[in-house]
């Protein structure tokens, strides 16, 4: 009977551990897909939308490649918490949220804060002690009043920053 039940328990036991393997095996998985970049050119085959992108080019952060929703950006932060050229970009975002949103951050913060785009930068505090933010926003910013479309933007951004 003792045989008996040690036999059960190391068969639960074994049970139990393969049933461990399995589970931390497929959520590995899972994670390496969620962080593995789409590749663009298929995404480019599908139709718009208005997630953030995520490009097999690495060094391009993430950022909307159509016009947003509204109900997808937050607020941007009063511009009167702020001074100087912080306070311009936070003016520049609230003037042009759309714009800004199809604009990649090349300080990265896709990545080590989850931000979607630039425009994130400005929904909190953080544009505010970056210079990349600050400047790239009052970039596009200028060059939108110039008259260039998101993509001609977004195409100078890159140029600029992500060299």
């Amino acid at each position: 009977m003792k045989g008996k039940m040690l036999w059960l328990v190391l068969a639960i036991m074994i049970a139990l551990v393969i049933v461990v393997v399995v589970v931390q095996r497929r959520s590995e998985e899972t994670a390496v897909q969620n962080t593995r970049p789409a590749n663009d050119a298929i995404s480019q085959r599908q139709p718009p939308t208005t997630a953030p992108s995520v490009n097999t080019d690495s060094r391009v952060p993430a950022h909307y490649n159509t016009v947003p929703a509204a109900t997808e950006l937050g607020p941007v932060l009063d511009p009167a918490q702020f001074t100087g050229k912080a306070r311009e970009a936070y003016e520049a975002v609230k003037a042009a949220p759309v714009t800004i949103a199809q604009m990649p951050c090349y300080c990265h913060c896709d990545r080590s804060m989850g931000h979607k785009s630039l425009h994130s930068c400005f929904e909190d505090d953080h544009a505010a002690h970056c210079a990349v933010c600050v400047d790239e926003a009052l970039m596009a910013y200028r060059l939108q009043k110039e008259g260039l479309s998101a993509s001609e933007i977004r195409e100078r951004i890159i140029a600029r920053f992500g060299a």
